[in-house]
Order: C-alpha cells, then structure tokens, then sequence
C-alpha cells in the first residue's frame, strides 16, 4: 500500500513536471506572438531604430545633440511646407500665372484684346504676365523662353507668324505647358485651344458688301497683313472666295502692308499711281486701312474702304464717312475667352479645340 501511494505520488509529481512543462512552453509560446504582433504594430518604429542603428555604425557624429537639432529643424520645416501647400491646393486658392504674348501692341485691337484677357484673369484671381513681341518672330520666341523661366502654368500666344509660332508652341510642348493661340494660328505644335473670329467668313462679308456697294462691277485693291500669318491666310481666301468667282469684278493690286498704318499710306499712294482708278480697297485690318484713307485724301481721291477688326478709330471713321465699313471683331471677348480657357485647362477640364467668336457688318446708321 506504501509502494502504491509512494508511485501514486510520484506520477502526481511527474505529471506536475509536465505541466509545469506546459505551462512555460504555453506561456513562450504567448510571449513569442506578442512580440510579434508588438513588432508588427510598430514596424515604422522599429525599422527607424535599426535605420538610426545603420546610420550611427556608418557616421559616429550622427546622433550628436547638433547634427539632431539641424535634422529636425529642417523635418520641421520641409513638413510645414508641405501641409501649407496642401491646404491651399485643397481649398482652391494656389496663386496660379498665366503668360500672355501679343504680337505687338502698337494696335488697338491687341490693346483691346489685352485688356479683355486682364479683367478676366483679375476676375479669375490669376496673374497675367503680358510682353509684347513687337511683330517680331524671334522676340516672340524670346518671350516663351522667359516666360517658362517665370514658371508660368499655361501660355496665351497671339503669333506674329503662324509658321514661325511653331518653334514657340514646341518650346512650351517640351516644359508641358499648354498653350492657347488667339486670333492667328500657329502652324505646328500642339496647340490646345485657338480662339478666333471665322476670318475666312469676314473675308466674305467684305467682298459682297463692296460687290454690292459698287454694283457688282469695279476695280479693288486689297491691302493684305503680314506674309504668313493665318488671318492674312483665312482673311484673303474668303475675298478671293467672293471676288474672283465675277468677272465683273477686277483686283488691280493686291500686296502686303504688314497691319501696319504707316505702310498701309504708303503702299496705297503707290497703287493710287500705278491704278488712279481704283473704287474700292479692302484692307485685312483697320490700321491699313485708315492709312488708306488718309492716302486717298492726300490724293484727293475717293474709294470705299472697308477694314477689319472694328476698332474705336475704325468705328470713328465709318460714322465720319471717312471708311464705308468695317469687319467688327470682339477682342475683349477673344482675350476673356482665352483666360477662361486657360483656366479650365488648369482643372483638368476639356475644352473646344477650336472656339469662335462673332463677327459682324458694322456700317454707319442714319
């Protein structure tokens, strides 16, 4: 009986062993999974302690009190910055440029144009940073190059010429800044947006309002724009479009004056010489032609003179007699609706590949 309780005890203490046994490899195995999940729950942690670690062995000065400080200060800093910026992106207030190139503003109509495309741009909140290529190819090209140093968002060109505009849309195509033509194309690169009146429609509408003034017969001189340029292009098609399908009908000159008055006097005093019998100019833009006008009084010669954009001198003249009409254009609309474009561009909206703007006949009212 002895020998069975002292057995009896001796597998109780045996059997306490082994749990005991249990219980610490349970207990292990509980501690070994909470520093797991410890481990994953602090990963970031741990893993800059060991970059910390890393860093030291590499650079001993690593964790003095100085090299901290310097570190932390620019943490600091860099993390302001960052979540200013997100704040004003988030809320839709980030202060966004956009660039502005005319052809020249020695002409009303860009004048005109520059100020619509200013109060759009104010009403908008963006600045518009305008230069002034001066209807100079290169300069125009100059001015892309400056503007991308500025780090303009997006770029409005009103090109001098439409071919040479095509190193200037390619210049802002490689920086990734969309670019937006207004008035005359550029006739290459990617162009997102052209806003323009229908200068091929205008052409028309001057041809049948001479063809009707004259009836249906006469001599016309057309004082064409600048070479090259897509409104000299689209402006001289339309015309011709109307003039050359009458014989009755007979272009006697027809040659450049750049847009520019001055040359539209003197180029209409040299055709006056070469045809006195000239009843009728067309001039692609109001500036040649009211350097026509003033060549055709020198002369002391009348014409009808019909223009092109419907600028205030144009206007002044047509309600003085001095013009019998003029083409109107909307530059302010053109430059609002360049701005405005440029905007929606900016906010990832799609927009018109090509947007027009009215045309009308403006003559003198009785």
């Amino acid at each position: 009986m002895k020998k069975v309780r002292l057995f009896y005890k001796g597998v109780l203490k045996m059997s306490n062993i082994e749990g005991e046994k249990g219980v610490i490899i349970h207990n292990g195995a509980l501690k070994a999974s909470n520093i797991k999940k410890n481990l994953l729950k602090y990963k970031s942690i741990v893993a800059l302690l060991v970059l910390c670690t890393v860093i030291t062995v590499i650079s001993p000065t690593f964790l003095q009190v100085s090299n901290l400080r310097n570190l932390f200060t620019q943490v600091s800093v860099n993390a302001v910055i960052s979540l200013g910026m997100t704040f004003v992106i988030l809320t839709g207030g980030i202060d966004l440029s956009v660039g502005s190139i005319i052809s020249t503003l020695n002409n009303p109509f860009f004048v005109t144009l520059k100020e619509g495309a200013e109060a759009k741009a104010e009403e908008l909140g963006y600045e518009l940073l305008v230069v002034d290529s001066q209807n100079d190819s290169s300069k125009e090209l100059s001015n892309v190059q400056d503007l991308l140093q500025k780090g303009v968002s997006a770029i409005i060109i009103n090109p001098v010429d439409s071919d040479a505009a095509e190193s200037s849309v390619v210049q802002a195509n490689n920086e990734d800044i969309p670019v937006i033509t207004v008035d005359r194309q550029a006739n290459g690169g990617y162009v997102i947006c052209h806003i323009a009146s229908d200068n091929v429609k205008g052409g028309e509408m001057a041809a049948n309002f001479i063809k009707e003034q004259l009836g249906g017969k006469g001599n016309i001189a057309e004082l064409q724009g600048i070479p090259g340029a897509s409104a000299t292009r689209d402006r001289g098609e339309g015309f011709h479009n109307i003039v050359d399908a009458d014989e009755n009908l007979n272009i006697v000159s027809s040659q450049p004056a750049d847009f520019d008055r001055q040359k539209g006097l003197t180029l209409t005093e040299n055709m006056l010489q070469s045809n006195p019998d000239i009843q009728a100019i067309f001039a692609h833009n109001d500036e040649m032609a009211l350097g026509a006008v003033k060549a055709l009084s020198t002369a002391g010669k009348k014409a009808i003179v019909v223009g092109f954009d419907g600028g205030d001198d144009a206007i002044k003249a047509v309600d003085s007699g001095e013009m019998a009409a003029t083409i109107a254009q909307q530059p302010d609309l053109m430059g609002s609706l360049a701005v405005e474009n440029a905007k929606k561009v900016l906010n990832g909206e799609s927009v018109d590949k090509e947007i027009a703007s009215d045309l009308k006949l403006y003559v003198k009212t009785e």
